[in-house]
């Protein structure tokens, strides 16, 4: 019975992954933990917080990639880069305030995505790698303030 009853939830999990996350969540609902999937309950709890950490370091690659390009590009600055950095300050502003517990992982992930995002600004600009400081010259503050482009 347990074997069928794990093969059952596992094609479940496999075949119609909507369907098993309203079925999980009516089993949570009813507190029928014995027939919960757990295995694949805990992957995608994990999975969950690993997707919120890739979209944090995602919008702010692409904040400071347009900051960087504002600032060096001045002739092709436009109405879709100052968007794009509108647009991306607002799903981070979001997400800290859904999960505050992320502004520290912002931090220690600020100089990685910056690095990140000089090396996009490089393909993009094909300036040389010297144009751009090796460390950011912005600071967090300024790269999440709404009011904020550099010179």
């Amino acid at each position: 019975m347990a074997t069928e009853l794990e093969t059952n939830r596992k094609s479940l999990y496999e075949i119609d992954y909507l369907q098993w996350l309203e079925t999980t969540a009516d089993k949570l609902k009813m507190r029928d933990y014995a027939n919960i999937d757990w295995e694949n309950l805990s992957d995608e709890i994990e999975d969950m917080g690993r997707r919120e950490r890739r979209s944090l370091e995602r919008n702010l690659v692409v904040i400071l990639l347009h900051l960087l390009k504002w600032q060096y590009q001045t002739s092709k600055r436009g109405g879709s880069w100052k968007s794009s950095i509108v647009e991306h300050r607002r799903r981070i502003r979001k997400a800290l305030q859904d999960s505050p517990s992320l502004k520290s992982y912002l931090e220690e992930l600020f100089a990685e995505c910056y690095g990140d995002a000089v090396e996009q600004a490089i393909a993009e600009t094909e300036r040389p790698a010297e144009t751009f400081s090796l460390d950011c010259p912005y600071t967090l503050v300024e790269v999440l303030d709404a009011e904020f482009l550099p010179a």
